[in-house]
């Protein structure tokens, strides 16, 4: 009993998320950067060359952020130089898998009970592990009705990780035709999404899209676990989703 007690005494309370907007604990996200606009187009190339992913790409004076290929190293915001992204430090990332495309959603068949079926298509182990922390006491996905299901055959929703190797397609494929209709499949991480810096490759693919239908796509390497959390409540309508930024007319330390 002496967790028990432990977790008593420090007096952790469950996330207020989503019914309070923003607020979130020290350390929930590592945030993304912004679109920015510079005060010439040297600066914006030089930010983009810094990015390891291509996630950043020049245009004029103008840092473009590609969001679903940014796996929070911060070199364009920590790095050297004296230019610097904005940084934007929420957790409402997840969108449709086709930007402008309306996403179909399951509330208005299922209410606010979802279960959940979660794919390792080839994950490194930090996306599972954010997802892991969505049944702790401080995210507890079970007070919004979501719940994890070990068969696809009771679940709702897909969550997929991992860039989908070779090896994992074929399963993933299974895992996605044995869910009942209606069915929603999210990509977890900048893996799941596009291949990230895995793929695609010889041993595996470009994300979930390669080998099923992705409905809402939440970016990050790894995304904490109240980016996941807004993947779910985008997938069921409870939430809207992400938009891009307006720029920021910043840049220079």
């Amino acid at each position: 009993m002496n967790w028990f007690l432990r977790g008593i005494q420090a007096g952790i309370r469950t996330e207020d998320y989503p019914a309070s907007g923003t607020d979130a604990p020290l350390g929930a996200t590592p945030g993304l950067p912004v679109t920015t606009a510079l005060s010439n187009s040297r600066d914006a190339a030089e930010l983009g060359g810094r990015c390891p992913t291509e996630a950043i790409a020049a245009d004029g004076e103008i840092a473009l952020v590609n969001r679903d290929r940014c796996v929070h190293c911060m070199r364009c915001a920590a790095g050297g130089g004296k230019t610097k992204m904005e940084w934007r430090s929420d957790f409402d990332w997840a969108h449709g898998a086709t930007e402008g495309e309306a996403i179909e959603q399951l509330s208005a068949i299922f209410g606010r009970s979802l279960h959940v079926r979660i794919v390792d298509a080839g994950d490194c182990g930090a996306c599972l592990n954010e997802i892991a922390h969505l049944n702790d006491p401080l995210y507890n996905a079970h007070r919004l009705g979501f719940f994890v299901t070990p068969t696809p055959r009771h679940a709702d929703v897909l969550i997929v990780t991992g860039p989908v190797t070779r090896q994992m397609k074929a399963a993933l494929q299974t895992a996605y035709e044995a869910m009942p209709d209606p069915k929603r499949v999210i990509a977890a991480g900048v893996c799941a999404v596009n291949g990230g810096i895995f793929g695609p490759s010889l041993m595996c693919g470009g994300g979930a899209l390669d080998a099923v239908p992705v409905d809402v796509v939440v970016p990050g390497c790894p995304p904490p676990p109240l980016a996941i959390l807004h993947a779910l409540l985008v997938v069921c309508g409870r939430k809207p989703p992400a938009r891009n930024q307006a720029i920021s007319r910043g840049g220079a330390s």
